[in-house]
């Protein structure tokens, strides 16, 4: 688990074995909407992420056959959603923290609330239990980060607030355990612990298993950097990882690139 974790988080590159006798059979790639890592990202964010339908059919179309998307919760627990950012920040409406907001109650609930830039403009805001239903549809493996904003709940000294804020992240879970394979982790140092005794508790072990490889090079910013700043690290990813038995599990934000090169080098 450490080590894949590891590989995710980190996408550290090592130097593989060249001159593989046979091609590697083809990775199973995950799709990942790119964040801008430059100073002030939040201004040039284009909210990329494939956190709805939209999302998930256009990873799908690039070749990908999973993706990793995000997992907040809205105030006091009461609500699972799929939203990247701590704030409302790129959504219609007063810019509000996720953790301040209701669902659909109140003056200013979050329900509702549309994109207002980038390419997914006009989509909205989806329950957790929304998106893994589209996901399920449309074949996509999904990869849930749980943002590290869960927090206010998650952990919060009210029990009842801490249970109700779980139910909302394992419930889904429990619910589709049959019929679709949901992975789940956290770069939340504080919440990491709690979130992997209570996935083995529901009986989830294998939502912490199987997560793929981060194979990219470079960071994101918005415009997008030219892929081919990742071709040395994918080559070095696919030869170390790669596998003429197993699809071995691939993350990248260049999904229609990564897909496009890797035409040539695997079966």
């Amino acid at each position: 688990m450490a080590a894949v974790t590891a590989a995710l988080l980190t996408g550290t590159v090592q130097a593989g074995p060249a001159g593989a006798a046979s091609l590697p059979l083809c990775p199973t790639v995950f799709g990942h909407g790119g964040y801008p890592t430059g100073p002030n990202s939040w201004e040039r964010d284009q909210i990329r992420q494939p956190n709805h339908p939209r999302g998930l059919a256009q990873q799908k179309g690039w070749g990908a056959s999973g993706v990793e998307a995000d997992l907040q919760l809205t105030k006091d627990g009461a609500t699972s959603v799929m939203w990247h950012n701590t704030t409302t920040n790129g959504l219609t409406g007063t810019r509000k923290a996720i953790t301040e907001l209701s669902w659909e109650s109140g003056a200013d609930p979050l329900k509702g609330r549309t994109i207002t830039r980038g390419p997914y403009t006009g989509e909205t805001v989806y329950t957790f239990r929304e998106w893994l239903d589209s996901a399920a549809s449309q074949g996509m493996i999904p990869l849930v980060e749980l943002k590290g904003e869960a927090r206010q709940s998650l952990l919060h000294t009210d029990p009842a607030i801490r249970e109700a804020g779980w139910a909302e992240v394992i419930s889904p879970m429990v619910e589709r355990v049959g019929s679709q394979h949901i992975m789940i982790y956290t770069h939340d140092a504080t919440l990491k612990p709690e979130l992997e005794r209570r996935v083995l508790e529901a009986g989830l072990a294998s939502s912490l298993t199987g997560h793929p490889y981060w194979v990219d090079g470079i960071g994101w910013e918005e415009p997008p950097p030219a892929a081919s700043g990742n071709h040395a690290s994918w080559e070095q990813e696919l030869a170390l990882r790669g596998s003429t038995t197993t699809s071995v599990r691939m993350a990248t934000s260049w999904t229609a690139d990564f897909t496009a090169w890797l035409s040539e080098r695997c079966v």
